[in-house]
């Protein structure tokens, strides 16, 4: 029953938005093309650019030729000489003003036949499925903890430590994180969250989340990727006072409060969890 809902839901939606017509709000493309051409925007990479929607590169590289010779992006070398940048002409910049506007009128047009309550109740829906969505789109793996992404977030991280803590943080005295497994949590290709776990002690720790990744569940993801990861039949970590919401987490994810097995200096609470 739940996959039969989720094909209909598909086949509406795209039927509703106009994706199955050859040509998407009768700009002479496809809905394929003139995403890209919405997502290029400002300017950026077709790395980026293919993370960010997950598209083979084959098929962007077509996507961009043909952008290019209807004269509405042009493409050169990024400043990763290995990577093309790519970026909107005065053309394309015209054509996705024209986009914006067709798109906002197609938006009010699926709205238009409801009436308020039914609009609060399909805006409100649509803001659940884009997140439930979203959160799907997350992908986790292990990481090498010197390699650019995991250095952003342990960065990110440390800055909101810094801003949080009584006093701030200095990494220096806190508890180092050596011999442990890292991994890291990406939406859209971006660095979003991570999280490390020491294997001899079942220890987790550097959990974080990046704010605009908040509200899709990614904390409770994070730390049940670390517990599987875990080689112990206990897990063990602590935290601030002043991280509740990581707190709460802990609580609803199964772990106790114990008395304190190691001198965290920043550390309040100490917890674990029979896994």
């Amino acid at each position: 029953m739940d996959i039969e809902q989720v094909r209909a839901f598909n086949r509406t939606v795209a039927e509703r938005i106009g994706a199955l017509q050859e040509t998407y709000l009768d700009l002479g493309r496809p809905l394929g093309a003139n995403r890209v051409l919405w997502e290029i925007g400002e300017g950026t990479d077709l790395r980026t650019l293919r993370a960010r929607l997950n598209l083979d590169s084959g098929y962007l590289s077509r996507l961009v030729a043909s952008l290019q010779r209807d004269g509405l992006v042009e493409t050169s070398p990024g400043a990763d000489k290995r990577v093309r940048a790519v970026a909107l002409t005065d053309a394309g910049r015209a054509q996705r003003e024209v986009m914006d506007r067709r798109s906002d009128e197609l938006a009010r047009d699926l709205l238009a036949p409801l009436s308020a309550t039914q609009r609060e109740r399909l805006v409100g829906a649509m803001g659940t499925v884009e997140r439930l969505l979203t959160a799907g789109l997350v992908e986790v793996s292990v990481e090498d903890v010197d390699s650019p992404d995991a250095r952003y977030c342990l960065g990110e991280y440390y800055k909101e430590l810094d801003a949080r803590f009584d006093g701030g943080f200095d990494l220096t005295a806190s508890l180092p994180v050596d011999d442990a497994v890292f991994i890291v949590a990406r939406l859209r290709g971006e660095p979003v969250g991570c999280g490390a776990i020491k294997l001899a002690e079942s220890y987790i720790k550097r959990m974080w989340v990046a704010p605009a990744a908040r509200g899709l569940g990614l904390g409770r993801r994070l730390l049940s990727e670390l517990e599987q990861l875990s080689q112990s039949g206990v897990a063990r970590l602590e935290t601030n006072r002043n991280l509740r919401e990581a707190i709460s987490l802990y609580r609803a994810s199964g772990y106790v409060e114990v008395e304190p097995f190691n001198d965290e200096p920043y550390a309040h609470h100490w917890f674990e969890k029979r896994l």
